[in-house]
């Protein structure tokens, strides 16, 4: 719903209620001799209040206009003020982290835990100017402080810690209306334009814009915006031409009317802005106007671990780690239902924007430093029920969404980038990049189809790895019965998945078997230790780690973080990547483990667990450039998708990707026994290939 004037007002009277409710509190607190028993929790409440003051103080900043006055040295004392407790140096001190609540506030640790990260969802609120959406958390916090409060009076230790769920499961059911219906208009129309006018309005010479969203900014995001200023504008609109273009081709070839479409969602990551000002113009060009909008933050937007929107910084990826199930405090099958229906009901709201949204243009980073997470068990887990409503929220929340920014009709983009932080070689690697970003088309076009060629004939695939990987895996491919006109495989150039190099498919289920493994890999932002997956009928059936010291830990990182919760998941994608100059040109600079799955998996044949790629579109037809039409777009999961969508699809998506130099054999075995092999031992031996192996040869 859209906050009308008087509505903003009425808010902005309780925001100054509860603003002087904070002061008086602190006040207070600060008055009060520490008591046994009560010093915690009253320095616990401290440390919040002193919070949402801060926060007040920059609402009325922000709001004054003095904020656009700020020096660059002013705005970063500021930004990291608002991130300092959290940050890694302070976190062992921080109410924020479940093992410093668990130790100091005992059975209510968990509780104030997640009040305290739900705190810092005040920043954006604050610089978006919704005092709506800043007054609500204001009054959370007091809501739980006058319980503990009237507790004390009355002599008890606290209050019940199930008082504190209540409080907590009210705030998330009642303001989830607010969020939702925000959530959703921020996606779809171009009117919510807080992100677009940062990028096409502030000035990119200073960096000071950089400190205009709220997101946490460190060095890397300034020398990210100083490197892209120094780049002459050719190679700007170089990057941007690739992107946008990429954008455009996913609708040609997959025939959809771009002309039908007003919107495009654009991701990135701050510091990009030049590029993505240039890339604007260039989707304005399409008859596309951007919607822009930020990484979720708060509880009410379903915070999780991944970052989708636009993102500043990690200011602590440990800290995300440890709240990334925190709703599974209050989550229950009332709360799912009531979520789904607030879906469906903000994108009936929002329905004429949504149906003529094109999709996203994801511009994604990487060289980010490492992060293995610790898993503590003091932190919310969400338990094997809520697993499964968690399942069957993201299922019902897919089909919402689908309903009204329609598979069939739209498309997206991904391309990435390096940052900084890569090391001493950024320059290079970033130059590296726009290379294999803008590697020959029809070089690859043709090559690919020789591979596609070949694996047509075949009954299945067999896919085997080498030295320490333990990969024994049988692929089996759809039937084809016009083979004149039909093919399995798409060939994929650089359209939607930037760069070029890949054909992959929709393997069929049954028969689909064996033993996936990967030494190392980097997923969803973090990184894996000899992770295996076991296949039989084409589903996961067994899974493991190394990460940790014990193999449940292992598993429970497997099942939340690659499996999103499923007792399985099927084989959505099986591929094979053709791209040698990225696999070499990342060993030449030392960056195998820095690189996204968007160009690792062009590094080797990659696997990916859950939803096809085809994945709510699968009954439009799909042809390659040679003119056939790709008919494996199902499997037989998703073809019950019209009788049972609950369980048609997963809403996820991971590619797990073979490098060359861990890969033994990719043969395509035809229905008489014949094999006929593509790989052998990392070098591609199909005859019309040998051109793939020139990089490996060369080194570069």
């Amino acid at each position: 719903m859209l906050l009308y004037r008087d509505e903003e007002e009425i808010y902005v009277e309780r925001l100054e209620l509860a603003e002087g409710r904070i002061s008086e509190i602190l006040d207070s607190l600060d008055g009060d001799r520490e008591e046994e028993g009560k010093d915690s929790f009253l320095c616990y409440f401290r440390s919040q209040f002193s919070f949402c003051n801060m926060c007040c103080k920059l609402n009325k900043h922000l709001r004054s206009g003095d904020g656009e006055k700020d020096s660059l040295e002013e705005l970063r004392e500021l930004n990291r003020g608002l991130y300092e407790e959290i940050l890694p140096e302070n976190y062992g001190e921080s109410w924020s982290n479940p093992a410093v609540c668990r130790e100091k506030l005992g059975e209510y640790g968990q509780l104030l835990c997640a009040l305290a990260a739900e705190m810092r969802a005040q920043i954006a609120a604050c610089y978006e100017r919704r005092a709506q959406e800043l007054v609500i958390r204001q009054e959370l916090l007091l809501e739980v402080y006058g319980a503990f409060e009237s507790a004390f009076e009355e002599g008890m230790k606290g209050p019940k810690a199930e008082e504190i769920r209540e409080i907590l499961y009210w705030y998330v059911s009642d303001y989830s209306e607010v969020v939702m219906e925000r959530r959703v208009r921020t996606q779809v129309d171009p009117a919510e334009d807080f992100c677009a006018k940062i990028v096409m309005e502030a000035d990119l010479s200073d960096n000071r814009f950089l400190y205009a969203y709220g997101e946490y900014v460190t060095k890397q995001e300034e020398r990210m915006a100083d490197y892209l200023r120094g780049l002459p504008e050719e190679k700007i609109q170089l990057i941007a031409d690739t992107y946008t273009e990429g954008y455009r081709m996913g609708f040609v070839l997959g025939r959809k009317d771009l002309s039908k479409k007003k919107t495009v969602n654009i991701r990135y990551h701050l510091g990009f802005e030049r590029i993505i000002r240039a890339a604007v113009k260039n989707f304005e060009k399409m008859g596309l106007k951007p919607v822009i909008y930020r990484q979720a933050v708060s509880i009410l937007e379903g915070k999780g671990i991944n970052r989708i929107g636009v993102y500043g910084a990690a200011a602590n990826r440990q800290f995300d780690y440890d709240h990334r199930e925190d709703i599974g405090l209050i989550l229950d099958k009332k709360l799912v239902n009531r979520k789904l229906e607030l879906l469906k009901n903000s994108f009936e709201e929002n329905r004429e924007w949504a149906f003529v949204h094109a999709g996203p243009a994801v511009m994604e980073i990487f060289g980010e430093a490492d992060f293995t997470p610790e898993n503590k068990d003091c932190a919310v887990k969400l338990t094997e029920k809520q697993q499964k409503l968690s399942v069957e929220y993201a299922s019902g929340a897919g089909q919402i969404t689908n309903e009204y920014i329609r598979g069939e009709e739209r498309s997206f983009t991904i391309i990435a980038f390096p940052v900084p932080d890569i090391g001493e070689r950024f320059e290079e690697v970033f130059d590296e990049t726009i290379r294999l970003n803008t590697l020959d088309y029809n070089l690859y076009r043709d090559i690919q189809q020789k591979i596609i060629d070949v694996l047509d004939e075949a009954e299945y695939c067999i896919i085997r790895g080498m030295g320490e990987n333990r990969t024994d895996m049988k692929v089996m491919l759809h039937k084809l019965t016009d083979r004149a006109h039909q093919t399995n495989f798409e060939n994929c150039v650089a359209d939607v998945n930037i760069p070029v190099g890949e054909v992959f498919t929709s393997p069929l289920l049954a028969g689909t078997e064996g033993t996936l493994h990967v030494t190392k890999v980097f997923l969803n932002e973090l990184q894996y230790e000899n992770l295996e997956l076991t296949f039989r009928d084409g589903m996961v059936t067994d899974y493991n780690c190394t990460n940790f010291e014990t193999e449940a830990e292992n598993k429970k990182l497997v099942r939340d973080t690659v499996l999103f919760h499923h007792d399985t998941l099927p084989l959505g994608e099986f591929a094979i990547g053709t791209n040698t100059t990225a696999y070499v040109a990342a060993k030449r600079l030392e960056i195998e483990d820095k690189l996204p799955i968007l160009i690792a998996e062009k590094m080797g044949p990659h696997f990916a667990v859950g939803d096809t790629c085809y994945s709510h579109a699968e009954d439009v037809a799909v042809y390659n450039p040679d003119g056939k039409e790709i008919i494996a777009r199902d499997n037989e999961k998703s073809l019950v998708r019209k009788e049972h969508p609950e369980l048609a699809y997963f809403n996820c998506h991971t590619d797990i990707t073979i490098p060359y130099d861990e890969l033994g054999e990719v043969s395509a075995v035809r229905a008489d026994g014949s094999v006929v092999m593509v790989i052998e031992e990392g070098r591609f031996v199909l005859p019309g290939c040998e051109v793939l192996n020139e990089p490996l040869l060369s080194g570069g």
